[in-house]
């Protein structure tokens, strides 16, 4: 399966000017306040120009988000995923503007799903996950060159693993998934392949996996080769899970925040994996390798594994789109 996508490898973007079309109305949306979390210090400061205080949600993404965060936005195209990466500039209506800095075909009406996460680097990534984080199905409400304004339809920001914001288009419903779940091929390696170290400070990713509707996102840690195959874990019951069982088709995201962050360098260096899920057996030799090579990588997953129903994905890859520059 062609990826339709693009990636930005270590990239200069600047915001410049932004001119967009008359906007359609928004929609009626309800937004709900689940945890009274206060945004990091310094996150006021990084706000979209402010509009007048009635018109403000309650609750809104830049609060907690800031003005400006990498984006990792996934949309079907022609029967395949397109993976785009973007600057996304949350609005005070809970909108986004995306800028893609090599283009994009995005057209008016189309459903896409971005990763979004305020994250500055890795080091707030450990069992809690410090972050603000949120996976945030939209709709494309108007485009122009290389930006796009977004309309959310469902998003819950997450910190930690708490709900903070959930906001929902009125008439939204949760699109129903009939397709048959099957077990994953098993993994044909037998031996763990050499890690690539230069991942090593490289703590999570973003697995793009495929949904009804449009395709779905969530943060994870992972161990990656230097064949550029992805390793994982999860659990029976989440939502990725079910999707790799239906299709195990999907992609990973990876990016060198570690060193370039949106602040500082506005220099983005991604790799997108294309590759299809293999589950590796629990009690296997390869499963206690990898074991031993995640947990020392990510020392927080140890309590993971010791339940007995953990899973354990290896996603071969079969190719890399935007190779990530390592030096």
């Amino acid at each position: 399966m062609a990826l339709a996508g693009r990636g930005v490898c270590r990239r200069a973007v600047s915001g410049g000017g932004f001119r967009m079309r008359a906007l359609i109305q928004p929609a009626a949306w309800v937004i709900h306040a689940l945890v009274p979390l206060r945004p990091r210090p310094g996150d006021c400061c990084m706000m979209a120009q402010s509009p007048n205080p009635r018109e403000i949600p309650a609750m809104n993404l830049v609060t907690y988000l800031g003005k400006q965060v990498l984006g990792v936005l996934a949309s079907y195209r022609n029967g395949d995923i397109a993976v785009d990466i973007c600057g996304v500039y949350p609005q005070w209506d809970n909108r986004l503007r995306v800028f893609f800095p090599r283009g994009h075909s995005l057209q008016v009406g189309e459903l896409a799903t971005l990763h979004l996460d305020n994250r500055s680097g890795v080091d707030e990534f450990d069992s809690a996950i410090r972050v603000y984080r949120a996976s945030y199905k939209g709709r494309v409400l108007s485009v122009e060159d290389d930006w796009a304004l977004l309309e959310p339809r469902e998003c819950v920001l997450m910190h930690g693993f708490a709900p903070v914001v959930e906001i929902t288009e009125s008439g939204y419903a949760f699109p129903p998934d009939a397709r048959p779940e099957h077990p994953v091929p098993v993994s044909p390696l037998v031996n763990l392949p050499r890690i690539e170290g230069r991942d090593r400070d490289n703590k999570v990713g973003v697995l793009i996996t495929q949904a009804q509707e449009q395709p779905h996102t969530t943060v994870l840690a992972f161990l990656s080769s230097e064949d550029d195959d992805i390793f994982l874990i999860t659990f029976p019951e989440t939502f990725k899970s079910r999707l790799l069982k239906r299709n195990p088709h999907c992609f990973f995201v990876m990016d060198e925040r570690a060193t370039f962050t949106f602040e500082r360098a506005i220099q983005w260096n991604y790799t997108i994996i294309e590759g299809d899920a293999h589950q590796i057996a629990n009690g296997s030799a390869l499963f206690e390798s990898v074991r031993q090579a995640f947990i020392d990588k990510n020392p927080w997953e140890l309590p993971f594994f010791l339940r007995e129903d953990l899973e354990m994905y290896h996603i071969r890859c079969q190719r890399v789109v935007c190779p990530g520059i390592r030096d």
